[in-house]
């Protein structure tokens, strides 16, 4: 009797934690199902290695260095292949999981779920299925709710706010600069490395389409920013 062998689905790793792919990459080679085609520490390379192999899922960092995911997740689209994407990150930001999945994810998992769980979202994915963890799927939605009111209350005019682009995080960042605190001090406050601030300030650079501090921090304040953020801690 001949005997049918189910073809592997093709898999890419994006991460800037090398430890971290190598360790999926493991779990992922023992699995059996899938072959791992390549890993990359940063997007350009990733972007190469997605022209070479047209992976059916790669697995992409929200948090990169340079360009973070959710450039990467864009400019994976522009590709136009049929890879799907599979957002990994270690924080459970409502706004990041909803920008992510607007954007072209086709989920969103947390780099601290059990490995049983990552096979299943990766496999749910490759079905052709939307994955969110239950822990999350609820913040989601209602943040997705909220989005969508603020979104239809919009008057049609009114120029698009650049800010609402921005993660938690880099809302963070951006509050520490508008107060004049250096890198290293939003460092110190956020417990996290200068690299990582400066990771971070070149997205807001990007997403507020400014090229230096003084432009980011003037747009924050002409924009609403710190109104928005007085409003929060009320």
């Amino acid at each position: 009797m001949r005997r049918e062998f189910k073809k592997k689905s093709k898999v890419l790793l994006i991460d800037d934690n090398y430890e971290h792919l190598v360790g999926i990459r493991e779990l992922l080679n023992l699995e059996g199902t899938f072959d791992v085609v390549g890993i990359a520490t940063n997007i350009l390379v990733g972007l190469n290695l997605i022209k070479k192999y047209q992976p059916d899922i790669v697995l992409l960092d929200m948090n990169m260095p340079e360009k973070d995911g959710l450039q990467g997740i864009l400019e994976i689209a522009k590709l136009d292949l049929d890879t799907k994407v599979l957002a990994l990150s270690g924080y459970d930001d409502a706004d990041l999981i909803f920008r992510a999945m607007k954007i072209g994810a086709k989920g969103y998992v947390l780099k601290t779920m059990a490995s049983a769980q990552l096979i299943y979202a990766i496999e749910e994915v490759l079905a052709g299925k939307i994955y969110l963890p239950h822990a999350l799927s609820s913040r989601f939605f209602e943040y997705f709710q909220q989005s969508f009111r603020e979104e239809t209350a919009k008057p049609e005019c009114e120029e698009e706010n650049l800010l609402s682009y921005l993660t938690q995080r880099e809302e963070e960042v951006l509050e520490l600069l508008t107060q004049g605190i250096t890198y290293k001090g939003v460092a110190n406050k956020l417990f996290i490395s200068e690299t990582t601030v400066k990771t971070h300030v070149n997205n807001i650079f990007q997403k507020l389409q400014v090229n230096d501090r003084t432009q980011a921090v003037l747009y924050a304040i002409n924009n609403g920013f710190l109104s928005k953020k007085v409003k929060l801690s009320v």
